[in-house]
């Protein structure tokens, strides 16, 4: 077994690596063809580079994706970083879109590539090109669009490298095949120019069935619990309606000077020509669908993070509680875990293994919200025909348990350095055991050990090791055997257990495949 912390940002960059070698794609700027389509600049970093895994993200999305409220929007909030981080969140808002019949997609870009840029830019090509094919462009409605208000006009380098359109362009793909977009860059957030392009917009759009599209992240590289305060204010904020209204609550949440914050929404331009156009088509409620922020990922760190939200604006009818979730409050759970919920978590830990061999995306741990409160360490272990094939845990009690086993069961599964990847082809033989982790608690000598009952840490010299409960008794060793084999994992000289060396234990409940 191994020991590994969630927070590792090594991760972030074997996956990233990971697309780019899967997609056989060059990290290059994006080109037209000669009808005018733009050419995918992210695809096999940001999101999965060949149909199939792209289409394997999506379903996997979709699958655990919030139903639809029912009423029909009139436009949609939705984040625009890598699929592994916001998919699910994206998905969520597109999800509310589900069963409803749309002639055009408008998608509002916001502008990270091209400095200087502060107006809205049109694409007028031929359409925007994805692994899924190519999603056409309404070029009349573009034209129109340009030639009819100052603010707008097309400028390439704008759309040359930008992400923030290209990665949501494959949900409209999923759900409304061959219907036609109108892809805009907002340059910068001023609300006098929104509002203008917001109602321009509108103009058009009064006789279509149109669906308009923000993409935005929220609060950029806080911790954990300040991004979910500084969220919540924004996305409270948001439900208003009111351009003005947001705007001035993100300024003043910047006045606040919360450590590390840059921006409080990286496309509040597009967010607030969304909220403008919407009210000009009659909407009267915005509903927060769902909220995560890239430390709730089985990949997150959270002392440094970006929120998500997904967010849907109707018209009509009466306006539904938004789904805001509470900053976690970290009080103890129930000393035991049911069968019920053993199961779950077995499951959960299979999932985000086969769901990142399909698609290089992780699930997040939806349907985990009995364990939200309930922060432990856990180690999640593999056996193939009863042979280890990896095992790897995390010790600190700081993150929610579902959390923490979504993660180990990556890493066991692709980042035990001891064993090749998991493959596909050998997932079905694979049985996966869990073991849920009670405080480690020093002890003043090593009789205090009980084998079988107790896990042991030691650390001594900046060298450290662990064995579960369950490795002592499996092994057939008494105390002495497993102290010496533990400073071995350390490497440490034998005995050194015996001197100066700090000995913690701890037990665990442990839980695997078989047992259902």
């Amino acid at each position: 077994m191994d020991v590994h912390p969630v927070r590792q940002p090594i991760l972030i960059g074997l996956i990233l690596l990971s697309l780019l070698q899967a997609a056989g794609v060059p990290r290059s700027a994006a080109a037209e063809d000669g009808a005018g389509v733009r050419a995918p600049v992210v695809a096999g970093r940001f999101y999965p580079g060949d149909a199939i895994r792209l289409s394997g993200a999506l379903d996997a999305y979709f699958e655990d994706a919030v139903r639809a409220a029912g009423d029909r929007p009139l436009a949609l909030i939705a984040p625009h970083a890598g699929y592994i981080f916001s998919g699910q969140i994206a998905a969520d808002a597109f999800n509310q879109a589900l069963g409803h019949d749309y002639d055009l997609v408008v998608l509002l870009g916001t502008n990270h590539t091209a400095d200087g840029f502060a107006g809205v830019s049109v694409y007028p090509g031929g359409g925007y090109r994805t692994p899924l094919g190519t999603a056409p462009i309404d070029r009349k409605l573009s034209a129109a669009l340009i030639a009819g208000n100052d603010d707008i006009t097309f400028e390439p380098s704008v759309h040359l490298r930008e992400h923030s359109i290209e990665v949501l362009v494959p949900f409209v793909q999923r759900l409304f095949p061959q219907t036609p977009i109108v892809a805009a860059v907002v340059g910068a957030p001023r609300p006098d120019m929104c509002i203008r392009f917001g109602k321009a917009l509108a103009a058009h759009l009064k006789h279509r069935r149109a669906l308009i599209v923000a993409s935005s992240d929220l609060s950029h590289y806080p911790a954990y619990e300040d991004a979910q305060r500084v969220d919540g204010t924004v996305l409270e904020a948001m439900t208003a309606l009111d351009p003005q209204t947001l705007h001035a609550e993100i300024e003043r949440q910047m006045r606040r000077l919360v450590p590390n914050l840059s921006t409080c929404a990286c496309g509040e331009g597009p967010i607030l020509a969304a909220l403008a156009s919407a009210r000009e088509l009659g909407a009267t409620c915005a509903r927060v669908v769902s909220y995560a922020n890239s430390g709730d990922t089985a990949i997150g760190q959270r002392d440094r993070v970006v929120g998500y939200a997904a967010v849907a604006v109707t018209a009509g009818g009466d306006c539904p509680a938004s789904l805001l979730r509470e900053t976690e409050s970290g009080a103890a759970a129930a000393a035991d875990l049911t069968a019920a919920q053993q199961k779950s978590l077995l499951a959960f830990a299979r999932k985000t293994i086969r769901q990142f061999h399909f698609s290089r995306t992780v699930p997040l741990a939806r349907g985990m919200d009995l364990f939200q409160d309930r922060k432990q360490g856990a180690f999640v272990t593999l056996k193939k025909n009863g042979r280890l094939r990896g095992c790897i845990g995390h010790m600190r009690r700081d993150l929610p348990l579902g959390q923490v086993v979504g993660a180990m069961a990556w890493q066991a599964a692709f980042n035990d350095r001891r064993f090749s990847h998991v493959t596909l082809d050998e997932l079905p033989q694979i049985e996966i055991e869990i073991s849920v982790l009670t405080p480690f608690q020093p002890i003043p000598e090593p009789a205090a050990i009980t084998v079988g009952r107790d896990g042991v840490l030691i650390k001594k010299g900046g060298r450290s090791a662990v064995f579960l409960p369950q490795v002592a008794r499996e092994q057939g060793w008494d105390r002495t055997e497993t102290l010496e084999h533990l400073c071995r994992k350390a490497g440490l000289p034998p005995g050194a257990w015996r001197q100066k060396a700090q000995l913690f234990t701890f037990q665990a409940r442990v839980f695997k495949e078989s047992d259902f």
